[in-house]
């Protein structure tokens, strides 16, 4: 247990990722505050830290109303007392053809993906700057490096998070004690997808290799010991991200094809809104069921075809000049 025991706020702690990580700090003994609109499943995530050894204190709130980050940041500094570690993390998807997506409910992805980002970072830095110290963790994920066909609001908001952080960072250099943080995670095995928003018509799931959220939460917990301003996590992440700035054409095309080709193979299903606007009352465990929890390695294989392939294509271009 650690002896140093710091107060994180932890947005989207319901499930997946978010659950994850709460649970993560909870072994380290830490005083975790859960956000999430679901009171439900966060009293769950409560009682699992509490057994872990981490104190908590649950608050419901959606981080789309910068209400209600206040709102949150004021509760976690209470509890603390004061604030070290802020993870935001809370996020939503909605997967369709762009203009037979309702704008409501791309305007809605934006909201909570960025403005909930932002609406976090805006709350909790006057407490950092009064203290002197703090660290601002932004789950991220590939989607801001690599674009996502039929999820346009989404890699909208992941490249805008992007942008958002680094200007942060720029603005924050005189003040070295507080940190900002980007994690960019592969493909994470969580209920999200079952969440999205789907108006493809057509059952969906995550292309592979699908990762374990803990290992994400590992990561998490060590940015908190030792601020960094990224970490790629998984090493498809780190390939992905090259092969996109090395043939940005290229893997757009692909990406396109590969989901279109699926899309057109899928089971049909009914359409949905998904919990863009409010929490479903499924899918609220740490993993979705999709990919192969504590066997990293089983991923070795795709990421030798992407180097590969990387390499091939960088050859090619190389030659052709």
């Amino acid at each position: 247990m650690n002896a140093n025991k710091k107060t994180v706020v932890v947005t989207g702690a319901s499930s997946g990722a978010g659950r994850a990580i709460a649970l993560a700090f909870a072994q380290n003994g830490d005083r975790i505050v859960l956000a999430a609109r679901n009171e439900v499943s966060l009293e769950e995530v409560a009682e699992e830290c509490r057994q872990l050894g981490g104190q908590t204190l649950v608050v419901t709130a959606d981080l789309s109303d910068h209400r209600a980050a206040i709102n949150l940041a004021a509760a976690a500094t209470d509890f603390g007392p004061g604030i070290d570690v802020w993870v935001n993390n809370a996020g939503v998807l909605a997967v369709g053809k762009f203009d037979e997506t309702p704008m409501e409910v791309t305007q809605q992805v934006i909201a909570t993906n960025l403005l909930g980002y932002m609406n976090g970072a805006h709350a909790v830095l006057p407490y950092f700057k009064e203290q002197g110290h703090g660290i601002i963790i932004n789950n991220i994920s590939i989607g801001g490096f690599l674009p996502v066909p039929f999820g346009v609001g989404y890699s909208a908001s992941k490249f805008g998070l992007r942008g958002f952080s680094a200007a942060l960072k720029a603005e924050l250099k005189k003040f070295p004690d507080i940190h900002v943080c980007d994690a960019f995670p592969a493909f994470l095995d969580t209920p999200g997808i079952q969440h999205a928003a789907n108006y493809t018509g057509k059952m969906l799931k995550p292309g592979p290799p699908v990762y374990d959220p803990q290992r994400l939460a590992m990561e998490i917990v060590r940015l908190a010991e030792y601020p960094r301003s990224e970490k790629m996590v998984g090493s498809f992440s780190t390939v992905a991200r090259i092969a996109y700035a090395l043939f940005p054409s290229l893997t757009r095309n692909i990406a396109g094809t590969v989901i279109g080709t699926y899309l057109t193979q899928a089971e049909q299903i009914e359409r949905t809104s998904g919990n863009i606007f409010n929490p479903v009352k499924y899918g609220n465990a740490v993993h979705g069921g999709w990919g192969i929890p504590g066997r990293p390695k089983a991923h070795r294989k795709y990421v030798a075809a992407g180097i590969l392939l990387s390499l091939g294509l960088l050859t090619a271009k190389l030659m052709r000049k």
